[in-house]
This record gives structure tokens, sequence and C-alpha cells, in this order.
């Protein structure tokens, strides 16, 4: 793989197990290009370490007054010289794309990861270990992908390099052939203490960047409360904490460092001192005496690789157990699912269409109508969005949702997307002209200009065209800034609107969409969502009377169950519980309602949306006062209850 060919068109499926075994997978892929640099290292290694050779060959030359050997030499100088410069050259090309192409594979794991979980990403992993994963850990993990080529060539070498020093000369080559192994492995004792270190450095160093993710985020609520100060003095306690660690492990592998250094000085000292002794009493000559000694010395350099290659794998360890953590979750736990979502592969399905049902908590979305979910616990909703559109459940035991009798976990990340679409309570706007932050794929149906009057974003098209220049009052052409942070709460929900809108899905499901504006935008709202998605399946997750009122089905959740449904009108006549959480009705105002009720008897009939006061008492503790079954039974029932009534 070459750098001009990337991006891969399959990243392929990684081995996220663990730390190593993603080290392990991504050192598999990519064995060409170590195999590459490994013969480029061994040239550019052995070149170095054959230098000393035709150095002793001619001072033996010159001893020997041969200017036939002494050319010789020179001509071995400039093969070695040759070869240096050729090695140094394509072993640093080699190694540098191995370490790029590596991180372009692990940046489109993660994309894929990341687009494939959508909004369920940051609930599973915090924010801040994202971004630490898709920086500094993927160069980390580039670096020992790269380092491991030059490694391998190093260690290859010293060994070719121990074998011709014993057969050029024996008595002196035993000596480096058994010193330098123990120099290369001396370090050995030390690693696991510097790993410990550099595994507590980088977690510090994750916890720092996840609290300066999460600050910046709310900066205009830290300003709103005057918590600056307080949050800074919490992220100057993160870095100093950082800033101890990398001291102590600097330290160790300065100690490491130190070792590299102080033991070859010491088996050269011994070379020099035995080859000395050597050729006093004639076993050697001088022209090998240089030889050997010029070797070791010039050997140090691939031994610094053993270094390098123990602090790449202590730094990468951490950063590769954290990029499998992520790359293993999945949105398709359930058994029998096809790989094609890791690959990106698109459906070959057709969109699917039909009542859209959640086992687990009984909620039943007819198709074409506009339904609204009413769940007292805002984190309870949130995840029950997460579920409608697809994603993993918290546990692989909980069924599937189904649309049209089809499991969404099953699908096809595409497959899935295109039938239903997910707005989160928090959406997040890009920074770009308003053209492109409405330029996502869609039905064609829904033009921007009638999603945002649907979405009742006039105000936010005027603000924004005041904001900016050149537009010559086209407003697709004004400019939103990182995250929309210079728009309010409510413009930014309202343009996310007008994103989803536009997307024009068969499902499209919405939590909170009108949590941060006022009223009478609301009521504005309700009515251009209504209209705009009549004959689609909507779900809308909210306590806001004004959307409720406008739904054409009203669903109460409670303790992730469904216990009624009905209208809205009818709800609040009838189910004290959905009264208190859609009105905040108090205990005394509902003492106060429940005596009128008794002394007002009035039966309360059904019609046809929903139950009645009577069905929901009668129910009590034995059931929800509506249950709701799945697409193939939940209408007929909800018929026989309507005829008895």
């Amino acid at each position: 793989m070459q750098i001009r060919q990337l991006p891969y068109p399959d990243p392929g499926v990684p081995d996220a197990r663990s730390g190593p075994r993603f080290l392990l997978w991504l050192g598999r892929n990519q064995l060409g290009g170590q195999a590459k640099a490994l013969a480029w290292g061994v040239l550019n290694f052995a070149a170095i370490a054959a230098l000393p050779y035709p150095v002793g060959f001619a001072i033996e030359a010159v001893v020997d007054r041969s200017g036939g050997r002494l050319a010789l030499a020179g001509a071995l100088l400039l093969l070695a010289g040759a070869g240096i410069a050729v090695g140094d050259t394509m072993l640093h090309r080699t190694a540098v794309t191995n370490w790029i192409t590596a991180a372009a594979r692990i940046q489109q794991l993660l994309s894929r990861r990341a687009a494939e979980l959508g909004a369920g990403l940051t609930r599973r992993v915090a924010a801040g270990e994202v971004v630490a994963v898709s920086t500094g850990d993927v160069e980390k993990i580039g670096w020992f992908i790269e380092a491991l080529s030059r490694f391998l060539a190093a260690a290859l070498t010293i060994v070719l390099v121990c074998v011709g020093l014993v057969l050029y000369q024996p008595a002196l080559g035993a000596v480096v052939a058994i010193g330098l192994p123990l120099v290369a492995l001396a370090v050995l004792p030390l690693l696991p203490p510097s790993t410990r270190r550099a595994d507590i450095q980088r977690e510090k160093a994750g916890r720092a960047t996840e609290l300066a993710s999460d600050t910046v985020a709310g900066l205009r609520v830290l300003r709103g409360i005057g918590g600056e100060e307080l949050f800074l003095e919490r992220y100057r306690r993160a870095s100093q904490e950082v800033r101890r660690a990398a001291v102590r492990s600097a330290r160790l592998w300065s100690l490491i460092g130190a070792v590299q250094v102080m033991l070859p000085g010491l088996l050269m000292i011994a070379v020099v001192w035995y080859g000395v002794a050597l050729a006093r009493d004639g076993t050697i000559s001088v022209g090998q005496l240089v030889t050997v000694y010029s070797t070791v010395a010039l050997l140090s350099y691939p031994l610094r690789h053993f270094e390098e290659i123990a602090m790449a794998y202590s730094f990468s360890r951490p950063s590769a157990k954290r990029a499998a953590r992520v790359l293993a979750l999945r949105r398709d736990p359930v058994a029998g699912v096809s790989d094609a979502a890791d690959t990106g592969t698109a459906s070959t399905h057709e969109p699917l269409r039909g009542d859209l049902y959640d086992p687990d908590t009984g909620l039943l979305a007819r198709s074409g109508e506009f339904t609204a979910v009413v769940c007292g616990d805002p984190d309870a909703a949130g995840r029950l969005a997460e579920r409608l559109g697809g994603h993993a459940p918290d546990s692989a035991e909980l069924p599937s949702v189904l649309l049209g009798g089809v499991a969404l976990d099953g699908l096809e990340v595409t497959a899935a997307r295109t039938a239903v679409l997910v707005q989160d309570k928090d959406p997040v706007l890009l920074s770009g002209t308003l053209s492109e932050l409405l330029d996502v794929p869609a039905s064609g149906q829904v033009g921007p200009l009638v999603a945002l009057d649907a979405a009742r974003c006039e105000d936010v098209l005027a603000a924004l065209a005041q904001a900016s220049v050149g537009v010559n009052g086209d407003p697709l052409r004004t400019r939103i800034t990182e995250r929309g942070r210079s728009l309010s709460g409510g413009q930014r929900q309202r343009l996310a609107l007008a994103r989803s809108l536009v997307a024009d899905p068969e499902v499209l499901v919405l939590d909170e969409p009108t949590s941060a504006v006022d009223s009478h935008t609301e009521a504005r709202i309700a009515d251009g969502l209504g209209g705009l998605r009549r004959g689609r399946t909507t779900v809308v997750l909210t306590s806001s009377p004004l959307l409720l009122d406008r739904a054409d089905r009203v669903v109460l959740l409670h303790k992730g169950a469904v216990v009624a449904a009905g209208t809205h009108r009818r709800l609040v006549e009838s189910e004290p519980l959905y009264r208190a959480v859609v009105t905040r009705e108090t205990d005394e105002e509902a003492a106060a309602r429940e005596q009128v009720t008794r002394a007002e008897p009035s039966s309360a009939p059904w019609d046809g949306n929903g139950s009645t006061g009577a069905s929901a008492r009668t129910a009590g503790a034995d059931g929800p006062a509506d249950v709701e079954g799945p697409p193939d039974t939940a209408t007929a029932e909800l018929d026989e209850i309507e005829e008895r009534a």
C-alpha cells in the first residue's frame, strides 16, 4: 500500500480483543511494507557495520605498501557508502509509509465505528477518550508499527555481524558475540516498571484531555455561572498530575538510555584491552584490531533500536488497548448478523416500511402516524431513542426493535439509517455554510427551504445573514461557526430539526426537539412538523403539551414499560401519572382534582385512540391500561378493546 492509494477501499475487521492482539493484527495487514523496510534496514545497518573492514584492509595495505590492495579498499569504502545512502533513504521512506498507512487504517476504522454508533458512542465512551484515541494514540500505534521493522533489521544485522566477526577473527569475535547479546538484553528488567509508568502517564493524559474537552464544550454555561476559574483550577491540577507522571516515566527511560550507552562502552574497553594483548602476541594484526574495534563502535547505532522498540511498545500498548476498546463496540451484537456493517457495504434491501415496535418497552409507533412518547426519565428517553434507531442495546439479551417485522439490529448500517433517523436531544452542527449543513443523504422530496420553513427558522436565517458578508441575500450561503456556538440553543435545535426533515426518512425519531425554544415558536414548529411529515412515521420523545396535543397518538412510559396510550387530552383527564409528568401537577393539586372527580360522577367513553379512566384504574398493578403488542397483534387488540368500550 502506497500513501497515494489511501484511503483503504476496505480497512478490514480488526481484532479488538486486546491491545496486543490489535497491534498484531495491524502488523499482519502490513507484511508487505514491513518486509520492504526490513530489507532496506538490513542493507543500511550491514553497510554501516561493514565500514570497518575496508578501513582495516586499507591499514594493512599501507603497512605492506600495496597500492592495489589500497585501491580495492577504497572501492569497498565507496560501495559501503553507497549502501548506506541508498539503504538509509529507502528505509526512511518505507518506515514512514508504514507509519502513515497504519495510522490511516486506524483512523478509517475509528471513523466507521463512530459513524456506525452515532450518538450512542459518547454514551459508552467518554468524548475525551475518543479524542485521545483518534489523535495521540493513533500516532503512538503508528510509531510502534514503523519502529518494528527497523528493530528487526537491527537485530538481524547484529546476528550477522557477530557471525562474521567470529569467522574473521575468532578470538576477538567470540568476545563480541558474547558481549553484544548481553548489552542488548540488559535493559529487559527495566521494561516492566517503565511500561507501568507509561500506562499511568497515558491514563492521566487521557483524563486531562477529557476534562479539557468537557470544559470547552460547556464554556458558555461555565461563563454563565462564573465557573471558569473553578474548571481552570481543575485542569491545572490534572495537567500537573500528567507532568509528574511524565517526569517519573522519563527518569526510568533516561536510566535505560544511560545503560544503553554505558554497556557498549564497557564492551569496547574489553575488546580494546583484549585485542591489544593479542596484537602484542602477534595473534592478530593491527588492521584486524582496528576492524573489530570499529565494528563494535558502529554497532551502537543498531543497538539504539532495542531501546526505541521498547519505548514504542510501552507507549503504544495502552494506546492500542484504548483503540481496541472503542473498536470493540458494536451496534449489532445479535447472532447471525452480517459483517457488512464493519465494511460499510451498502444495503441491497428495499426501504423498510411498517410499524415500529420495541419489544422491551412494548412501544408501538404505527406506520404513517405522529406518535409522541412521554417518559419521565430523560436518560431512559435517550436510551429508548438510541434503541429505536437500531443501535446496540445496553444488554445483548434485550430484543431488537422491529420495523415492519424486521430486526433493526440485524440490518446493515446504510439500510437501518435509510429507514430510521434519530435526532439526539443535543444535536451537533458542523461548521460551514447552511447549504453544506443541509447537504445530507435524502429522499429528495423535501427541499432545504421547505424544511427550514417547517422548523420555523426565519429568525435564524435573518441572524445568520446579518452576521455574514457577501452572501447576496442567499440564506443558504450564510456560514455557521464550529458547533453553532454563535447561535442560541433554540436556534441550533431548529437548524438540526431542519436537517432531519431534509433527510426525510421513513421513520424519524426526535428526542426533545423543542426543549430550548419558546412556547409560541414551539406551537408553530408542531404545526410545521405535523404538516410536513404527514403520511410518514414520526416518533417524538417529549413532555411538551404543545407537541403532545398535535400528535395522532400519545404513549406513556413508566419504569421502562408502556402503561397507557391515547390522545393527549384523554390522557390528561384519565391518567394521574401522565398528568403529573406533563402538567407538573403537585400532590395538593392532584388531591383537589380527585375530590372534584368523585363529586362529579362521569363515564369516560373510549375514543378509539387510548384507554379510558376506568380501564386505567382497573389495570392497577396487574398491567398497563393500554397494553401494546407486536405489530401483528397490537392493532387487533386495540380494535377489540374499542369494540368492548
